[in-house]
């Protein structure tokens, strides 16, 4: 895709910083009022007022210039002209403080606060919402919850636009907890979807399409245009050298900060994810057809639809590109990623406007969800039944009938999981390549393969029995382990690079996640088994407000904080209030869960080519239906 030429500079400023607010010091309040009559070269923020789920940041302002300001407000306040109409409404689902933003010249530049008594009414509402969700009293971790969580939301513009990744008061050293992670954001924006405050979810999904469009640039190299962010950040920057003038921008974070400098895969996924879940639940259906919305859903996906050098499905990825976000061993063809993209892939298909541009988008879609759904159910899936097989494996068969496909060693087999396998149930494991199975338990990859029906439903039935027969190991002390077991001694020194962060059974190397919680609630609901989740959720409740709601926990049990986990960890927190509100509404789980398609399984690619007379599909579909 042709990036867009501009012809002034204003012009790509104007693109780049799309919403701004100026701040200006008592000095200069006077001059500002002057030059507030012309016509700005940047727009100015639509909602000034705080919001009343907004937590304004620390700009610098002076109290007699607010006052000023103020005054002269009251002095000359005529009433806000009405909206004139205009067709981008339709488009944009009514949404005046975006298209305001997007729009300048079409609005008034400014909305004057609303009255004390309309904030009242707002309240009011809010918790006439609120009551109604409830079935029951809501415990004294979940009302603590819910003022963390509502603490931890950040304001553009005046408008709620995310929380951070976390709030500690007792950390001085903020590294990047500061920041909007788009994947973090999930279960806050769930909980608030939930709780019926949809306007910060909706200003999310398309703050951060804007930053889409973002010139992202690592050392001379833009990776495709379609990327999302991993996360962003408010910032106040200076318009001028006196520092008298500030104004709001978005700094996004494409992984040129991160650890290691790796993009983040898994955002865009999610960001779709998200966006269907918040058009079920509002029915707002006039944002996923908005024109700028269906382009950012393609451009994600010719992204991962992209043709390469790769002979399976699954999407390719190095280390460290989703959740796991350092060096574990997971590059290749990680299961997180697969079940992700199979999840945005059937969430775009619901969501893309038919027409002649898309047909075709469609199709490959179509194309690679019934590919993907194959290779994962039979060359991922195992059992003890499958791992017999594969102790049994010949190896350096070359034809197209062989049974080792991948040419895996039995010798690969790892002790622990000869007695560790049940008898019943089974998982999915964590990668797939030449020669090489990494089988692991990986807890998000096996909890979204079933929310997305990426599994069959008797597979789907089995992870949780493994689940249920290995609570010990998974959940013990606190839910959930993020992959079992733990790399140690040689293997840990080899694969993570001697990394101090992620040793045995702590961070990303088996340590307790408590955000994975809400996943693990949709599968049990999706799967008819909410008393699993029950219990897991009892579990978690006994110690997280206790312990100020950590990121993760240490040791094989998950007894101890972790050694360099962050307190009131904004997705432990609403990772905990989303699994409360599945479980008493558990109809809106719907908006996270895909039902089996059977479509896909009877669709191949093989059948429209008559090249193609041996297809492995074929041979094996009955293990694709069971």
């Amino acid at each position: 895709m042709v990036k867009p030429r501009w012809g002034l500079a204003a012009a790509a400023a104007a693109a780049v910083r799309p919403c701004r607010r100026r701040l200006l010091s008592s000095a200069t309040a006077a001059a500002a009022a002057t030059v507030a009559t012309a016509t700005p070269l940047f727009p100015r923020c639509p909602h000034p007022h705080h919001h009343l789920h907004g937590r304004r940041l620390p700009f610098l302002a002076s109290a007699a210039s607010q006052q000023q300001q103020q005054s002269g407000q009251t002095a000359a306040s005529p009433a806000t002209p009405p909206i004139p109409s205009d067709p981008r409404a339709a488009v944009s689902g009514n949404l005046p403080f975006f298209d305001r933003v997007l729009f300048p010249d079409t609005f008034p530049v400014e909305t004057p606060p609303p009255s004390s008594a309309a904030a009242s009414a707002a309240a009011a509402a809010d918790e006439e919402v609120a009551s109604a969700l409830k079935a029951r009293e809501e415990t004294e971790a979940e009302r603590e919850a819910w003022r963390l969580l509502r603490r931890a939301v950040v304001s553009y513009c005046g408008e709620p636009v995310g929380t951070v990744a976390a709030e500690d008061p007792e950390c001085t050293e903020t590294l990047n907890y500061d920041q909007v992670f788009i994947r973090d954001f999930v279960p806050s924006a769930l909980a608030f979807l939930m709780r019926g405050e949809t306007e910060i979810v909706r200003n999310f999904l398309l703050h951060t399409l804007q930053l889409q469009s973002w010139e992202k640039t690592v050392d001379c190299y833009s990776p495709g245009q379609g990327l999302m962010p991993a996360s962003f950040k408010i910032r106040a920057v200076p318009l001028d050298d006196n520092n008298e003038a500030f104004e709001e921008v978005l700094d996004p974070d494409f992984g040129e900060s991160a650890i290691g400098r790796v993009a983040p895969v898994d955002s865009g996924l999610w960001w779709i994810i998200l966006l269907r879940a918040y058009c079920k639940i509002t029915g707002d259906n006039a944002l996923q057809e908005r024109v700028d919305v269906q382009t950012g859903i393609k451009l994600i996906l010719s992204l991962c639809l992209s043709d390469g050098f790769d002979m399976f499905p699954t999407l390719l990825v190095t280390d460290g590109s989703c959740m796991i976000d350092r060096r574990m061993g997971i590059h290749g063809h990680p299961l997180e990623i697969q079940a992700l993209f199979y999840s945005a892939l059937r969430c775009s298909r619901e969501m893309l406007v038919m027409n002649d541009g898309s047909k075709n988008l469609l199709r490959a879609i179509n194309n690679r969800l019934s590919a993907l759904s194959f290779h994962i159910r039979e060359y991922y899936w195992v059992d003890m039944k499958k791992i017999n097989e594969i102790y049994r494996y010949k190896t350096e068969e070359y034809s197209h009938d062989a049974t080792n496909k991948f040419n895996i060693y039995p010798e690969q087999i790892p002790s622990w999981l000869v007695d560790w396998i049940p008898e019943k149930g089974g998982y999915l494991i964590g990668n797939l390549q030449p020669a090489h199975m990494d089988f692991r338990f990986f807890s998000l990859g096996n909890l979204w393969a079933i929310t997305s029906s990426l599994t069959t439903p008797k597979q789907a039935e089995g992870i949780l029995s493994l689940i249920d027969e290995k609570w010990d190991d998974l959940i013990a002390n606190m839910p959930l382990k993020i992959c079992y077991p733990a790399m140690e001694d040689d293997e840990w020194r080899i694969i993570t690079g001697s990394d101090p962060k992620n040793t045995p059974w702590s961070y990303h190397n088996g340590g307790s996640w408590p955000t994975l919680l809400w996943q693990f609630t949709l599968a049990c609901i999706k799967m008819g088994r909410p008393e699993l989740a029950r219990r897991a959720i009892a579990v978690a409740e006994e110690k997280l407000a206790a312990d100020k709601w950590p990121e993760y926990y240490d040791t094989r049990s998950g007894r101890f904080i972790g050694k360099q986990s962050r307190s009131y960890q904004t997705w432990t927190i609403a990772g905990f209030l989303t699994s409360k509100m599945l479980l008493e509404n558990p109809e809106l789980a719907s908006i996270l869960t895909c039902d089996e398609d059977l479509e896909l399984l009877e669709g191949c690619a093989c059948c429209l080519s008559k090249k193609r007379t041996r297809c492995s599909r074929r041979a094996a579909k009955s293990h694709v239906v069971e």
